[in-house]
């Protein structure tokens, strides 16, 4: 069974930090990795998101230079680092896994598998 489990999240406040990671089975080592977030009553938005091998990495302009992704293959693990974070970053964040090695990482509707998603409250 295909899983992806996140963790990491909480409350913290303007300016802090936190790391997320997702845990991917490891018959998705091939696959692209993201990060989407949903804030109550908005619409699911992009984050950012890494090829399979790391070699490439996509960022929304709200989180550039700010958050970084990064993955480990050999413990099935993709991570987003989250720096200087601020209010309109509350949201819940999910990992979703691509089986595409190119193309539109952005797109929700080109992943295949979704975690459950982990909270992510940043206080003013």
């Amino acid at each position: 069974q295909v899983q992806l489990v996140e963790s990491g999240g909480g409350l913290v406040q303007a300016g802090g930090s936190l790391r997320l990671s997702c845990v991917f089975s490891r018959t998705l080592i091939t696959y692209g990795m993201g990060w989407f977030r949903q804030a109550p009553g908005k619409e699911r938005e992009f984050v950012t998101a890494i090829t399979w091998n790391g070699g490439s990495t996509y960022y929304a302009d709200s989180v550039k230079g700010r958050f970084t992704i990064s993955r480990d293959n050999a413990k099935n693990t993709v991570f987003l680092q989250m720096n200087n974070l601020k209010p309109e970053d509350t949201a819940v964040y999910c990992c979703a896994a691509t089986k595409y090695y190119s193309g539109d990482y952005t797109q929700g509707a080109r992943y295949n598998y979704w975690g459950q998603g982990t909270q992510v409250t940043v206080s003013s």
